[in-house]
């Protein structure tokens, strides 16, 4: 089996490429805008796990980037059988401070170059009948809330357009996944240090090993959708009603985030 693991390179995508080499020995096709990291990866993972891998330098938020990785893959044989669309970013700003290319960056590996791959690989996957796609959305999909309203927006793309594809795929022997995990203690969020180790403590936080092993058992059962921790499954209908949430609280909780900010 190959699987191709998106922002793999670091965070929650290196612990996929990980997962998937030692617990499922699959081949793996890892892209990232990480050049020389993501080679070092590739390395690591072959001569660790004993898989071949195959480290492709790409930015995936370019307006083609997803055709020209599907066509990377015709010309060099590679047959895909599972997809991790897991490239991602995320920041905490007021849209009007926030420039326009990263503005851009976060709709289109979000939103764009994932669907596109999703529409390109899983065409491929239905006509040989099986394949497997995961999709990472997060529990701000349900949420309203200034500083990441482009975040959430696309998060609760990713999760619909994803929940959607499973009934269209699902005739056809193909699994697609959305998981919508809370707070990951990764480098992606911007956190200190010692508050990201203050959330872990809390369970607030959880490893992002702990995301991926979940998340992977999920998709092989071809569940429709994941959510780790119990914390997180109480909270959501908390986090559904935020739209309804007095003002005056969450101007004070938005200012009190802040500050959690590197």
């Amino acid at each position: 089996m190959l699987s191709l693991v998106t922002g793999a390179s670091s965070g929650i995508g290196l612990q996929y490429a990980t997962a998937l080499a030692r617990d499922y020995h699959t081949d793996l096709l890892l892209v990232s805008n990480q050049e020389q990291e993501q080679i070092q990866v590739a390395r690591d993972l072959a001569a660790t796990y004993g898989v071949q891998t195959t480290p492709l330098y790409m930015d995936l938020s370019q307006q083609d980037a997803a055709e020209k990785l599907h066509q990377y893959c015709v010309e060099n044989h590679l047959e895909v059988d599972i997809l991790i669309n897991n490239a991602g970013v995320f920041f905490f700003n007021p849209l009007i401070e926030t420039s326009m290319r990263r503005f851009e960056l976060m709709l289109m590996l979000h939103v764009v170059t994932m669907a596109k791959l999703c529409r390109l690989f899983g065409e491929d996957m239905c006509r040989r009948g099986n394949g497997y796609i995961l999709n990472m959305s997060s529990m701000s999909a349900w949420m309203a809330y200034p500083g990441i309203q482009t975040y959430n927006a696309t998060k609760a793309f990713i999760y619909n357009f994803s929940k959607s594809l499973w009934y269209e795929f699902r005739p056809h022997g193909v699994g697609i996944t959305v998981m919508t995990p809370g707070a990951v203690d990764t480098a992606l969020f911007g956190l200190a240090p010692k508050y990201r180790k203050l959330a872990v403590n809390l369970t607030v936080s959880i490893p992002p090993e702990k995301l991926v092993v979940k998340a992977l058992k999920r998709m092989f059962k071809k569940k429709k959708w994941g959510m780790p921790g119990l914390l997180n499954h109480l909270a959501t209908p908390l986090l559904k009603h935020t739209p309804d949430t007095p003002d005056w609280l969450v101007f004070l909780t938005y200012k009190w985030v802040g500050q959690f900010q590197k």
